[in-house]
C-alpha cells in the first residue's frame, strides 16, 4: 500500500533542506540562494499553502494568470514577490511591468524597447534578467550566445542597476554543468549580481555553479 503524496509543506521543507545541503557542500551560505517556487498552472490555493509555510517568492509564466492569482493574494501578503519566468510578448510588456517584481525573460531588443517604454509610462521598472539561450536551441526563447554579450552590455547601459543578472534553461539530455559554467562566466564578465538557473531536476548542480536563484515547480507543487 502506497503512502499519501507529500503535502506542499512537506515538499517545501525537503527542497529547502536540499538547497541548504548543496550550498554548504560548496562553501556557500544557504541564505545566498533564493527559492523561486514555480506556481504556474497551479491554483491560488496551492500558493496559499506555500505562503503558510513562509514561502514568499513565486514564479509564473503567463502575465494574465499571474495577475489574476497574485493581485488578490498581495493584499494579505505584502511581502510576496512575483517573478515572471516565461517568454514575454511585447504587447504584454506594460502589464508585466505593472505586476512583476522581477522579469527573468528579457531576451531580445524589441522586448527591451517595449519594457523601457512601459517603464516610462508607468514610472515603475522591475528587476530584469537577460535570458540566454545557453544551448542555442531553435525552439527555445533566449538571446543567442553569440549575441548575448553585446545585448547584455546594451541593456546595462539602458536600464542601469535594474538589469541585475542572467537566466538560462540548459538543453535537456546534455551536461547541465557545462551550460551553468558558461552562464556563470558570462555573469562575471558583466559584473552582474544574479544568476537564475536550476530547476527541480538539477538545482543542486546549479547551486554548485553559482546560482543565486533556483526555480522549483514540480518538486514543490507536484506535476502540472
Amino acid at each position: 500500500m502506497t503512502g499519501s503524496p507529500p503535502t506542499i509543506a512537506d515538499a517545501l521543507q525537503a527542497v529547502r533542506a536540499r538547497i541548504a545541503d548543496a550550498a554548504e557542500a560548496c562553501g556557500r551560505a544557504p541564505g545566498e540562494i533564493t527559492l523561486v517556487a514555480v506556481s504556474k498552472t497551479h491554483p491560488a490555493a496551492a500558493v496559499e499553502a506555500a505562503l503558510a509555510e513562509g514561502q514568499l517568492c513565486f514564479g509564473e509564466n503567463r502575465v494574465q494568470e499571474a495577475d489574476g492569482k497574485f493581485t488578490p493574494l498581495r493584499q494579505h501578503h505584502p511581502g510576496m514577490r512575483l517573478h515572471l519566468i516565461g517568454g514575454l510578448q511585447t504587447n504584454k510588456a506594460e502589464h508585466a511591468v505593472r505586476i512583476a517584481d522581477t522579469i527573468e525573460s528579457l531576451d531580445r531588443p524589441r522586448l527591451a524597447d517595449a519594457l523601457h517604454a512601459a517603464a516610462e509610462r508607468t514610472g515603475r521598472l522591475p528587476r530584469l534578467l537577460v535570458q540566454v539561450n545557453i544551448g542555442d536551441e531553435p525552439q527555445k526563447s533566449g538571446i543567442a550566445t553569440a549575441a548575448a554579450d553585446d545585448f547584455i552590455a546594451a541593456c546595462r547601459r539602458r536600464f542601469g542597476p535594474a538589469l541585475a543578472g542572467l537566466m538560462c534553461i540548459p538543453p535537456a539530455g546534455e551536461d547541465a554543468a557545462r551550460h551553468f559554467t558558461m552562464l556563470a562566466q558570462m555573469r562575471a564578465r558583466h559584473g552582474l549580481e544574479l544568476l537564475s538557473m536550476g530547476m527541480s531536476s538539477d538545482y543542486e548542480l546549479a547551486i554548485r555553479h553559482g546560482a543565486t536563484h533556483v526555480r522549483i515547480g514540480s518538486a514543490i507543487f507536484g506535476a502540472r
